[in-house]
């Protein structure tokens, strides 16, 4: 009896030291199995159907915005929105930061800001961080960037280096600016149409040049009569002044201007507003949307929309693509990479709700003739507007 006590006393202290041990070891910061065993993330070991991903701790994606805010609706918003989406789908930690200005000094300093808390994958959209790019790639050479419409080059000198941590992507806005002036000029029939810019920098102006190709093309071609007269095609000069943007609008419906392709970041905000202000009085007027589609920002108060269709770049798609190219060691590092109507990188938004069919059947031959090469949009000025 005396020795059946003495052993189970025994078990009862072995098993008290071992949980008190198990117990420290936690305390002490210690990796559990189930956050570092291989099995217990797999799906096989979890009982949902459709686990949402843990988070990558060796792999946080950051992005530090151009001027204008997170949510302009425009570059910045479809940046952050396919960072988003990469961080959501990869179990990946996500971040951005505004400078608090527009300078090399102010983008390099958000910069060093994400990579000192670890995020070393940095999505940069602008022309505006070149300068910055190119000296983050040396500086950091540990981290990778993607610079969207951009190459990195130095501040007194504009050859392009891309180094193997950097990407650098363009589009090819002239395409989808043209399918934006055919499917314009196919739904309106006859009429004046009106470009804004914000800066006068080549990605702006080869959507104004490629607007103005598409509507040509489809006067000479698919019998419509839009004219675009030189008053009617002007850059603000920033990507922020929405009352600006508001005010050109309201000039050029004034002067009979029925649509406005507006390629202006909050510049074209105040577009639409202006736009959806008249609309909500009965007039009909219309904006074409850029980078983005922007069909939900037009909304009246009857449910429609002053959107007639968007001149599409895929930045969200781009974004995303380069941070999975990254989790699977695939990244295009020391690349220029151009994302055109061949590879699906530009176009018109996939549901055009105030286009007709017939609109859209006759936008998409043009685009099958784009692919094809049978159709080519100039990226220069030439003869046209500005």
């Amino acid at each position: 009896m005396k020795k059946s006590v003495v052993v189970l006393a025994i078990l009862a202290l072995v098993i008290s030291v071992l949980a008190a041990c198990g117990k420290k070891n936690n305390e002490g910061g210690a990796t559990t199995p189930a956050a570092s065993s291989p099995a217990a993330s797999s799906p096989a070991a979890t009982e949902s159907a459709s686990p949402a991903p843990a988070a990558n701790t060796d792999f946080s994606v950051g992005m530090v915005t151009d001027s204008g805010t997170i949510d302009d609706k425009s570059f910045n918003q479809g940046t952050w929105e396919g960072v988003q989406r990469a961080a959501k789908d990869l179990g990946l930690k996500d971040k951005y930061l505004k400078p608090t200005g527009t300078t090399e000094a102010d983008y390099l300093n958000q910069i060093g800001n994400l990579y000192d808390a670890g995020f070393k994958f940095i999505v940069t959209p602008g022309f505006k961080f070149e300068t910055a790019i190119f000296a983050a790639q040396d500086k950091y050479k540990d981290a990778k960037f993607v610079l969207i419409d951009g190459a990195p080059h130095k501040a007194d000198d504009n050859t392009p280096v891309v180094k193997p941590n950097t990407v650098s992507i363009f589009f090819a806005e002239q395409e989808s600016g043209f399918l934006a002036g055919v499917a314009t000029a196919l739904q309106l029939k006859e009429g004046e149409a009106g470009f804004i810019g914000g800066m006068e920098i080549p990605p702006v102006q080869k959507y104004n040049w490629g607007f103005q190709q598409g509507v040509k093309y489809a006067n000479d071609n698919l019998g419509t009569k839009i004219t675009i007269k030189k008053e009617n095609v002007i850059y603000q000069g920033t990507f922020s002044d929405t009352a600006a943007g508001q005010q050109i609008a309201a000039q050029m419906y004034d002067r009979g201007v029925k649509v406005i392709f507006a390629a202006a970041g909050g510049v074209g905000v105040g577009a639409i507003k202006e736009a959806v202000t008249r609309g909500n009085a009965g007039k009909e007027v219309w904006i074409v949307g850029v980078d983005v589609d922007q069909y939900a920002e037009g909304m009246k108060k009857d449910g429609k929309s002053i959107i007639l269709t968007s001149a599409m770049k895929k930045i969200d798609q781009a974004a995303y693509d380069m941070v999975k190219a990254e989790t699977e060691g695939k990244f295009p590092g020391g690349q220029t990479l151009v994302f055109d109507s061949k590879v699906d990188g530009v176009g018109l938004p996939k549901d055009n709700p105030n286009l007709s069919q017939e609109t859209v059947a006759k936008v998409n031959d043009v685009l099958q003739k784009l692919k094809s090469g049978e159709i080519k949009v100039a990226a220069e000025q030439g003869d046209l507007i500005k």
